[in-house]
């Protein structure tokens, strides 16, 4: 594999070493945002881009949903071949789980490759951070904020699935329908998420009729979720 990427790097035009404008792939790491956080251990869709710099391909510690292509693929996170993945990620490891199109533009394609060389090191976040390159908010991306201390209207006592919808019922007395449709059960295992055994409902939409219901694991929502309507 190690020869294939080698190969792979020789075919794209532009993989000369980085000489970009890291404010300017600052801005560019905008289209990274939805799936990527710089902080590290905080995963989102993607893997974090903490340390990420000459790290091996398929290796972050926590993240578990690489493709077998890229952990495979043998190769670190150097700035040639980080050139040649931002250009096209499924032409560099056919297979891939990123859903990028990739950059076709080798300035912007640069300028990004010079921010990741700073924002991947080692206290690359607080570097990318205090020189003004990126908002603090996108250090960590999309990541959720934690739910451990929510109030009682969220903390869940009871949730029962009752023919086309759920009944939720939360410590402070209340039990409240909801279309079933409108309900969207999710597992958060990190360190945002709910205390064990005590899922959280939170509110999804504008209307105040769609929520999420979060549980700490599946044995959670496994014990907590009940089928049947009161009697």
């Amino acid at each position: 594999m190690r020869y294939y990427i080698l190969f792979a790097i020789f075919l794209f035009p532009n993989l000369a070493a980085a000489e970009g404008d890291p404010m300017r792939g600052g801005q560019a790491f905008r289209a990274c945002v939805a799936c990527h956080a710089l902080e590290p251990g905080v995963h989102l869709s993607g893997p974090s881009l903490g340390n990420f710099i000459n790290r091996a391909a398929g290796t972050a510690d926590g993240y578990s949903r690489y493709s077998p292509e890229l952990k495979a693929a043998g190769f670190e996170w150097t700035t040639p071949v980080l050139n040649a993945w931002l250009e096209d990620p499924e032409r560099m490891v056919p297979g891939t789980y990123m859903s990028f199109r990739g950059i076709s533009d080798p300035q912007v394609r640069e300028d990004l490759v010079a921010f990741l060389e700073i924002a991947g090191a080692r206290g690359g976040t607080e570097k990318v951070v205090g020189s003004g390159f990126v908002p603090t908010a996108w250090a960590r991306a999309g990541a959720p904020d934690p739910i451990g201390n929510a109030l009682p209207d969220s903390r869940i006592t009871l949730i029962r699935h009752c023919g086309d919808g759920y009944l939720i019922k939360t410590e402070d007395g209340a039990e409240r329908p909801y279309w079933e449709k409108n309900v969207r059960l999710k597992i958060d295992s990190t360190e945002t998420g709910p205390p064990a055994g005590v899922p959280v409902v939170l509110g999804a939409g504008m209307r105040g009729d769609r929520v999420s219901v979060i549980f700490r694991s599946v044995s959670d929502l496994s014990r907590l979720l009940m089928e049947g309507c009161p009697q």
